[in-house]
């Protein structure tokens, strides 16, 4: 895989283990793949559905951050 990724993660989602995900992160980086990973502590497997509000808000920020700079179009820019 060469393709730019964004792994998000939540520090007590027992469905995916966070080993998974830095297991992932780590592979990616050692092939040279530009890849971030965010870990949200305390949240679990629902993160996106039922996670705190303030993680919530942040998991899009950072979504959107990395669609701006991957996928960048008119209404979503870096630095918009």
């Amino acid at each position: 895989m060469d393709t730019p990724a964004l792994i998000i993660h939540s520090e007590e989602d027992l469905r995916c283990p966070l080993e998974q995900a830095h297991r992932y992160y780590t592979a990616l980086k050692l092939r040279g793949v530009e890849t971030e990973m965010v870990v949200f502590p305390g949240e679990n497997h629902e993160l996106s559905r039922a996670g705190t509000p303030h993680h919530r808000k942040q998991r899009f920020e950072h979504i959107l951050r990395w669609w701006a700079r991957y996928l960048p179009t008119a209404q979503n820019r870096v630095g918009a």
